[in-house]
């Protein structure tokens, strides 16, 4: 038997997504402890995401200049898709359009490997090395 799901069933777990993330930052936090500025990069990007998402749909009603969509997918990959997501969901905005949905989650799943990857050790050390390089230059 096919199971369909309803669009708000698929909504709410995309919830999932942002819960998933808070846990993988608290737990990160804990092995190698990032800089407060992170979280708040994280909180600014979503904010200025869900004010485009806002503004998007009220130009989409309304009628008017539009935001691209490459825009959209931008934000939310530099670290504004947690509130593109709840954008999504709360203002019934860009649920639709399955190329979009394809192309947001994407930027998801870039963001957070991107994330986990600037946040392993092996990377600090990287860092730690091309400064040492550079400054015996």
């Amino acid at each position: 038997m096919v199971r369909v799901r309803s669009r708000r069933t698929m909504g709410r777990r995309s919830y999932l997504a942002i819960t998933g993330f808070a846990v993988l930052y608290l737990i990160g936090a804990v092995y190698a402890p990032r800089p407060l500025w992170v979280a708040g990069l994280y909180l600014v990007t979503s904010s200025l995401c869900f004010a485009l998402y806002a503004f998007d749909k009220r130009r989409a009603r309304f009628g008017g200049w539009r935001v691209p969509e490459r825009t959209l997918l931008v934000w939310g990959f530099l670290g504004g898709w947690p509130g593109a997501i709840v954008a999504r969901q709360v203002l019934r905005h860009k649920t639709r359009k399955v190329s979009f949905a394809r192309a947001f989650w994407a930027t998801v799943v870039s963001n957070v490997a991107l994330f986990v990857a600037l946040s392993t050790p092996a990377f600090d050390r990287l860092v730690a090395e091309a400064i040492t390089s550079l400054s015996t230059r």
